[in-house]
C-alpha cells in the first residue's frame, strides 16, 4: 500500500496519510486508518481542503461496505446492480457524516445499516408499477412472507382469516394489502399471452371494451351548442317530445296547432340537428 503523508494546516490537527489509491486498500486495513481519518474529521473546519481529502478518502476506503452489501442483490442483474452501489454509496456517505468516535462502536457495523436501509428503500420507492402508498407497502412484505410460512405449515394457500391471525391486522387490512401486491409489477399491453391459439394475441386484445356512456357524453357535448342555436319554439317541441315525452296529440293541444303541424316542425328540427352532427369533411 502507497503511503506518504499530508501535512496538515490546521491547529490540533495531525499528519494524515495521503493513500495513492484509497479504494484498494484492504479491509483490515481500511478499518485502522479510518479511525484516524475520522478523529482528523471532528476537529477539521467543514470545507477546508483537508476536511474534504479526509472526507473523500473515507469514502473510497470503504467502497468495499457497499460491494458487500449489495452483494446479497446479484440476483438482480449487472445493469440493476449498477444502480444498486449508486445507491449504497449514499447510505456510505450519511453513514461517514453521522459516525462519531464517542459511540464506541465499528464503523462497519454503523454502515452497513444505513448501506442496507438505503438500497431496501430504492426497491421500496422504484420498483412499484404504480404509486403505493409505503404503509401498503410493507404490508406486502409481510403478507409476504406470513403467506409462505403459512403454505408451508398448512399444505395450501391461507385464507384471509388465517393471515390476519397471524400477521395481527384485520382482514381487511390483509385484503388491503393484497390488493395493493397487484401494483408491483405490470405487464405490457402489447405482451404476447402465452398459450394463446395464434401465438401472437397480446394483453390489450382481451382487457378493456368500448365506453357507451362516454360516446353518449360526447353526442351531449355536440348537441349542446345546436340545441342552443335552435328558435325557441323549435326547443319546447323538443323538450315536450323527448323531455315530457308527450304525444304529438297532446304537444299539439298544449301549442295551439294542428297534430300535423307538429310533426312538421318536429321532423324539420330534427333533421336540422343530425346535419349538425355529422362529421364534417
Amino acid at each position: 500500500m502507497a503511503v506518504t503523508t499530508r501535512t496538515a494546516s490546521a491547529p490540533g490537527t495531525t499528519e494524515l496519510p495521503q493513500l495513492a489509491e484509497p479504494s484498494q486498500v484492504a479491509p483490515k486495513d481500511a478499518r485502522q486508518l479510518s479511525r484516524l481519518f475520522f478523529e482528523q474529521l471532528a476537529v477539521l473546519e467543514e470545507g477546508t481542503p483537508e476536511y474534504q481529502y479526509a472526507r473523500n478518502t473515507l469514502i473510497e476506503m470503504n467502497m468495499s461496505l457497499v460491494r458487500f452489501a449489495a452483494g446479497r442483490f446479484r440476483s438482480r442483474g449487472p445493469e440493476e446492480m449498477e444502480d444498486i452501489v449508486q445507491v449504497g454509496m449514499i447510505g456510505l456517505i450519511k453513514a461517514i457524516d453521522r459516525f462519531e468516535l464517542s459511540r464506541e462502536a465499528e464503523f462497519t457495523s454503523f454502515a452497513i445499516p444505513y448501506i442496507v436501509g438505503e438500497i431496501k428503500r430504492f426497491f421500496r420507492d422504484t420498483t412499484w408499477a404504480v404509486h403505493v402508498p409505503r404503509r401498503l407497502q410493507e404490508a406486502r412484505v409481510q403478507l409476504a412472507r406470513a403467506t409462505e410460512e403459512l403454505r408451508s405449515r398448512l399444505g395450501r394457500t391461507p385464507t384471509v382469516k388465517e393471515l390476519s391471525e397471524l400477521m395481527s391486522l384485520p382482514e381487511d387490512e390483509v385484503i388491503e394489502a393484497r390488493i395493493a401486491a397487484n401494483g408491483y409489477n405490470s405487464a405490457s399491453l402489447d405482451a404476447t399471452i402465452s398459450g394463446s391459439q395464434d401465438g401472437e394475441s397480446v394483453l390489450q386484445d382481451f382487457i378493456g371494451a368500448d365506453d357507451t356512456a362516454l360516446e353518449l357524453v360526447e353526442d351531449f357535448h355536440a348537441l349542446a351548442p345546436l340545441i342552443a342555436g335552435l328558435t325557441e319554439r323549435e326547443r319546447l317541441i323538443i323538450h315536450m317530445r323527448f323531455v315530457e315525452e308527450l304525444t304529438q296529440s297532446e304537444m299539439g293541444e298544449r301549442l295551439g296547432i294542428s297534430q300535423m303541424h307538429v310533426s312538421r316542425l318536429l321532423s324539420r328540427t330534427l333533421t336540422r340537428l343530425r346535419q349538425g352532427m355529422l362529421p364534417t369533411h
